[in-house]
């Protein structure tokens, strides 16, 4: 398993710009709650901070497909540098703007600014990783690699930034997550020897290599299904822990299911699949659904990790089969941006399904809100099975001049 990792890294500047990318991409585990802990604190609502944080949620999910077109045209080390420095001058001025009480409007516009400009490094990491290598089994490991960074992101980026707002000052989480952010983004771009090369804008419309919208839909909509499953699960999580008594243990619990993505992770990056990508993805989802069923019928901290373990072993696998997937059918010269339509997917589902299980928690409790995951995990199958590829799908290793 060691050395499938270890032959991936090997190749010249790939463990430089994994690990770059693993600093820089920090912030978007961070700055969503980090605007809830510092907004609440200055206003004493929970709702203005939910409302702030959700304007920069958003504004980042609307123009990630913008960012992903410009970063294919212009290239990674043009466009990077720009857009991460106008995301720290905003969220610099969201933090200013709080701590001197400016009115709240301006507070929204320095939240969507930041939104709007905070680049998706995970998607630029993975084009470099296909310029990399033109092996399947290779970028099956390297995607594996990065969905694995992702969970160690997303695990230690609420941490971090919550004990530090609690511990130290309700802004030390932002400028941290600034700070990782800015430099790692500069970092990351300064690496000009691995980054894909920049694609001309076509003369004519009908010259621009087509995105196969009948696969990347699709896909979209499964990345939005996890999304909305990921936000969902965590607001169910934490009231469960709450009507058990140990609203202190909801950390632990969402690292449970967190580590077990994180395994299966490791170990799908270094298996040498027989089947592609959309194979994985149908059974991928189905798992994830039929894994997180159970959860709404359970009355136990102890019996609720352990489900919680084994349901993230099916994340994971899933997320690496939708990226895979992409790759592999979207043209060359518009990847970062097919990308970009997945991850904007995943952000965007993250909100509605927080908001969907918290109407439930209110009304029914907890066990009640597991359902929304478990509703998402069924447009997710649903989704999954209407993937059909052909091979005129397959752009991979192809030359393309768009």
């Amino acid at each position: 398993m060691i050395s499938a990792y270890h032959r991936i890294l090997a190749k010249p500047g790939t463990a430089l710009f994994s690990a770059t990318g693993l600093v820089a991409r920090l912030p978007i585990a961070m700055v969503g709650l980090g605007i809830v802990l510092l907004v609440e604190d200055a206003s004493g609502s929970y709702g203005v901070a939910g409302a702030v944080s959700a304007a920069h949620l958003l504004a980042n999910a609307f123009f990630a497909i913008l960012q992903g077109k410009l970063l294919d045209r212009l290239g990674q080390s043009r466009v990077l540098p720009v857009v991460i420095t106008v995301w720290g001058v905003a969220l610099a001025l969201l933090m200013w703007s709080v701590d001197s009480g400016w009115p709240i409007a301006l507070t929204y516009l320095f939240a969507v600014l930041a939104g709007a400009s905070l680049p998706s490094v995970g998607s630029c990491v993975r084009a470099r990783w296909s310029h990399a290598t033109r092996d399947p089994d290779e970028l099956q490991t390297a995607f594996a690699l990065e969905a694995v960074a992702d969970e160690a992101v997303f695990i230690t980026g609420p941490i971090l930034v919550t004990v530090l707002a609690t511990s130290v000052h309700p802004a030390a989480g932002l400028v941290t997550a600034l700070v990782a952010g800015v430099l790692g983004t500069y970092a990351f771009a300064a690496q000009r020897g691995t980054e894909p090369p920049r694609h001309r804008p076509a003369a004519a419309r009908s010259e621009r290599a087509r995105i196969p919208w009948r696969i990347v839909v699709p896909l979209t909509v499964v990345s939005t299904m996890l999304g909305l499953l990921f936000g969902a699960a965590e607001v169910a999580t934490v009231a469960f822990a709450e009507e058990q008594d140990a609203k202190a243990f909801a950390g632990p619990l969402l690292a449970l299911w967190a580590a077990g993505s994180l395994i299966a992770g490791v170990l799908s990056g270094a298996v040498t699949w027989r089947r592609g990508p959309e194979h994985r993805l149908r059974w991928g989802t189905l798992a994830m659904t039929v894994a997180i069923l159970p959860l709404a019928f359970i009355d136990s901290m102890v019996v609720m990790g352990a489900v919680l373990f084994v349901a993230g072993f099916a994340i994971a696998p899933t997320l690496i089969a939708t990226m895979s997937l992409c790759e592999r059918v979207v043209p060359p010269s518009r990847l970062t941006e097919g990308m970009a339509f997945l991850h904007t997917g995943l952000v965007a589902g993250v909100a509605p399904g927080a908001t969907l299980a918290g109407v439930l928690v209110d009304h029914q409790g907890a066990s009640a809100a597991y359902l929304v995951p478990v509703g998402g995990g069924v447009l997710a199958v649903l989704a999954a099975q209407a993937i059909r590829t052909t091979a005129d799908s397959h752009y991979r290793g192809a030359r393309d001049d768009a």
